[in-house]
């Protein structure tokens, strides 16, 4: 009984998956840029030696996003548990929303005021170039951009984006 607590909480919509997030060897690029993020936005909360650890956590995001070639802003509103496969490329506005748990894979395009719900998988390449919101368990195919609303669970493919399932 205990175990199927376990899974059905990890898979909730507010509670993320941090172990999506561990380190597994140094040379992780994906998993140390967003090392860096967390690093920092939990060193901004602190008064006394956050502003000088910060500025670290800068110099980190800073090597770790030329190592990617990913534009994630330092400051950027992500979820917990977000998982970058492949970060190369990836570019992320700093007002986007992103909930816990999403996948994203290479070379995606998000811009402002977008509000991607959790549990959220998209596909390499595509690009989401309005501010929609995203619902929760939806999947955005390879490619795809995306102009509109994806409702909850619903997948989503071509160019404009339409909903298949």
């Amino acid at each position: 009984m205990k175990a199927l607590k376990t899974v059905t909480k990890s898979n909730s919509t507010v509670e993320p998956d941090w172990s999506r997030e561990k380190i597994s060897r140094w040379w992780s690029p994906s998993e140390q840029l967003l090392k860096s993020i967390r690093s920092y936005q939990s060193w901004q909360q602190r008064k006394i030696l956050g502003f000088a650890f910060s500025k670290i956590n800068v110099l980190e995001h800073r090597f770790w996003s030329v190592v990617t070639a990913a534009d994630i802003p330092i400051n950027s509103h992500l979820g917990g548990g977000l998982l970058l496969i492949h970060p190369n490329g990836i570019i992320i506005h700093p007002e986007a929303t992103i909930g816990v748990n999403c996948l994203i894979f290479q070379q995606v395009t998000i811009v402002g005021g977008v509000k991607i719900g959790s549990h959220v998988d998209i596909g390499a390449g595509a690009k989401i170039i309005r501010p929609v919101t995203i619902g929760d368990y939806a999947q955005i195919g390879a490619n795809a951009v995306v102009v509109n609303d994806v409702p909850m669970g619903a997948t989503v493919v071509g160019i404009p984006a339409k909903i298949v399932v």
